[in-house]
């Protein structure tokens, strides 16, 4: 046993009691965040708790004889970067826009799929990728047993201060382990301690399912592998050290395994790293190891918390009383029995997406994912990338308002990612300037249509994304993030604006060929279609980004570019936003198509309703209405991010309890893993939820949705308490709550009427606040 595993575990309980003292004011009379506990270990994946820094994942099952933990590294990804592109297919573009203008969409769509879409396998190919597992932490504990045999067993994650803990009696003695991701250290640590000395025996192991190898070496557990790149095999390459520190007993290295008897304390250490982007990855994982060791756990922990709460309290929330006497997956079934009796599980599950955003995204790395860092699987569902038809960009609804707008800083990269390679696509296929992305990418920077015309030729994920990065400028007004985007949003007008085409009878401005994404329509002649042209989707968000880039001009002092006027002309002859059909509600479609599934999970036609601004609660009522009767046509099923699509929609119509039906439905338990977009979401017992299997989005757009109903805010408008339902109006409070224009907000109410509200900016200025249907003029307090 080397002299340096064997140490005296610095405890320094009075430091880290006044840290998290500092940390964790108690604004309101509660903790900022709260808890997720249980009476019992996991007994599925999606039951585990997620801890991450940003970079490292772990999710402990908190077993009493084995406990495993399932690791993972944001940047750990298979495949490699390819060139898909169909160099030929902009010799079929004009062939496919005239089908779709004489009405012979599924012509076009076969044609499509002969000739318009990617190369190879596209997404479906190894060289596409996945994001994927690291691998599995398992501790087997000699003398454990099962949950019968043990008292007071308690497993629970505190957001407060970003720590999971288990406890448990056996026969007279208190065990306890903390799991923690180190913001400052970036580290795995399990903390294990007993109340009694020399009563922790355990093994260690380290495995993966597949290209990995385990060993040790130097003192040190060693997993190392090489994934698949899809061309010769050599891919990304990563290392996971995994080191221990014990007080008390030995610590034997043997095989593939570290062995603890009879210790006192053990400390377990886990570093991981990547070559992603060239990384050095040998280099920083000793270095990480070596640097942690020179520090006591309390100064590890201070440090951590400190770097977390420096994001995590910004904001507090309180929505009346919490049953949180009851363990989580309790309250999830008392809440679905008598929802307004613990008006305290939105608000936790508001900081609980907080709580995720801030684990899984790191500034300079990658944004969270379909599963944002969390996966346990090689094959992880849609192979855990990005989807711009709406699931990346859900992940990134609620960080303004969320005080935590930096985190879209990830996202900016991807996007920065995708402009030289979508150039050559845009170019490929429709002989544009500019860039453009269409339904899916990954971390390698594909940007070519998918390989099905039914929803891979979906043009408008580039100008989505434009809307994500243009609302995080107008949540902050820094006009040097203004021009690192600039760019981005200009090459998007440019290929939109060469890519428009004419209508063939009513002149508009129009997208083609695009669909609505993944639904389809019933042609005259009974074939079903999902290719037209101009989708309502499209319509808006290229009108949308005309005006965002001409605003941006004007703020950036370039206005005078030839190509704005172009631009300004274009606006004008677009195909309008909104189009009501026969039946009253908004048209999906160009034409007045008959769906083919009215209850579809995706309600693209309402972009202008949420994320965008087209369809405002102060103007149009017939669109308003409109909106309704599509909502209403579609219903409250679906998959999770589709329930909280539709609660933000309804809570953009100041509709607070039918919002509120919505975030009941949200919050109902599932158990299930498989695929099964029909069985209407829900969470699972940890809060994550649930398509089923289990997408981050859900929790993010429901974080969005909860906001969204306290707050709205547009140009110099801001609207309070604009959909509370009723459950949540006998008392909240809320602290730390942006609003657009680089605003803060500070407010408390009572029986449904505000008691008081602050407006913080950094240089006063005048607001149009609505009250209770009442304006007032208010000019912002400094700060």
């Amino acid at each position: 046993m080397n002299r340096s595993s064997k140490i005296n575990l610095r405890k320094g309980k009075l430091l880290c009691t006044l840290v998290v003292f500092f940390f964790s004011g108690n604004l309101f009379g509660q903790v900022l965040g709260g808890k997720l506990w249980y009476r019992q270990p996991a007994k599925q994946w999606e039951e585990t708790l997620p801890l991450g820094n940003g970079k490292i994942g772990m999710m402990p099952d908190g077993g009493l004889k084995n406990d495993h933990i399932v690791l993972n590294d944001i940047t750990l990804w298979s495949g490699s970067p390819q060139d898909a592109n169909n160099y030929e297919a902009s010799r079929y573009l004009d062939s496919i826009r005239n089908l779709i203008k004489s009405g012979k969409n599924d012509l076009a769509q076969r044609l499509i799929d002969q000739h318009f879409i990617c190369k190879g396998p596209g997404s479906g190919g190894k060289q596409w990728g996945c994001y994927q597992v690291l691998g599995n932490l398992m501790l087997a504990f000699d003398g454990q047993t099962d949950l019968s045999a043990v008292q007071n067993y308690r497993r629970e994650l505190d957001l407060d201060k970003a720590i999971a803990k288990t406890s448990y009696e056996l026969k007279g003695v208190r065990y306890s382990r903390e799991y923690w991701t180190s913001f400052a250290d970036d580290l795995g640590v399990i903390h294990l301690q007993s109340s009694k000395k020399g009563q922790l025996s355990l093994e260690i192991k380290i495995d993966r399912p597949e290209r990995a190898t385990a060993r040790t070496e130097d003192g040190e557990l060693v997993l190392v592998g090489q994934l698949d790149n899809g061309v010769d095999g050599k891919g990304m390459q990563f290392k996971t050290r995994v080191r221990a520190q014990i007080k008390g007993g030995k610590q034997l290295v043997k095989g593939q395994s570290i062995v603890i008897q009879q210790a006192d304390e053990v400390l377990i250490y886990v570093a991981t790293d990547t070559d992603f982007k060239g990384k050095d990855f040998e280099r920083t994982t000793a270095e990480t190891l070596t640097k942690a060791l020179k520090k006591s756990y309390s100064r590890q922990y201070a440090e951590h918390l400190r770097n977390y709460l420096a994001k995590f309290n910004r904001l507090s929330l309180r929505l009346g009383q919490s049953k949180d006497d009851l363990p989580t997956d309790e309250r999830l079934v008392a809440f679905g029995k008598e929802p307004d009796q613990d008006p305290g599980l939105a608000a936790l599950f508001y900081q609980y997406g907080r709580y995720l955003s801030i684990s899984s995204t790191r500034l300079g790395l990658l944004p969270p994912n379909l599963q944002g860092l969390w996966a346990n699987q090689i094959q992880t569902p849609w192979n855990g990338d990005y989807h711009l038809d709406i699931n990346v960009q859900m992940n990134h609804w609620h960080l303004g308002a969320a005080n935590l707008g930096e985190l879209n800083e990830p996202l900016v990269g991807l996007v920065e990612g995708l402009m030289a390679p979508g150039a050559k696509t845009a170019k490929a296929y429709y002989n544009a300037p500019g860039w453009v992305a269409h339904v899916i990418t990954n971390v390698w920077g594909y940007t070519e249509p998918g390989e099905s015309a039914s929803w891979g030729i979906a043009n408008a994920g580039s100008g989505w994304l434009c809307n994500n990065l243009w609302e995080h400028y107008l949540y902050t007004e820094d006009i040097d993030y203004l021009r690192r985007i600039y760019p981005i949003l200009y090459g998007a007008a440019q290929f939109y604006s060469s890519a428009l085409t004419e209508h063939p009878t009513k002149g508009w401005l129009l997208t083609s060929p695009s669909v609505s994404p993944e639904n389809s329509f019933k042609l005259p002649n009974g074939q079903q279609a999902n290719v037209t042209m101009g989708p309502t989707i499209d319509n808006q968000i290229v009108r949308e980004l005309f005006g965002n880039i001409i605003h941006a001009a004007g703020l950036l002092g370039k206005q005078s570019d030839p190509f704005l006027t172009k631009v300004a002309a274009q606006l004008k002859r677009l195909a309008p936003a909104v189009q009501i059909a026969k039946d009253g509600r908004i048209m999906e479609w160009i034409e007045d198509y008959e769906e083919a599934d009215p209850q579809h999970r995706h309600i693209s036609h309402l972009y202008g309703l949420y994320p965008g601004y087209l369809i405002r609660y102060d103007e149009h009522p017939d669109w308003q209405l409109a909106a309704k009767k599509s909502l209403d046509v579609r219903g409250d099923d679906g998959p999770s991010w589709a329930i909280a699509h539709k609660l933000l929609f309804w809570t953009r119509l100041h509709e607070g309890e039918r919002a509120y039906k919505l975030f009941r439905q949200l919050m109902t338990p599932r158990v299930d893993t498989h695929i099964n977009y029909g069985a209407g979401g829900g969470v699972y017992a940890n809060l994550l939820t649930a398509g089923p299997p289990f997408q981050i989005d859900g929790n993010f757009g429901g974080a969005a949705g909860i906001a969204e109903m306290l707050v709205q805010s547009h140009q110099d408008t801001v609207y309070l308490l604009p959909a509370v339902p009723q459950a949540w109006k006998k008392e909240g409070r809320v602290r730390g709550m942006r609003i657009k224009g680089n605003h803060t907000l500070d407010m408390e109410w009572k029986d449904g009427k505000i008691l008081n509200y602050q407006i913080y900016s950094a240089k006063s200025q005048q607001l149009n606040v609505c009250i209770d249907h009442n304006w007032i003029a208010y000019r912002t307090k400094e700060k």
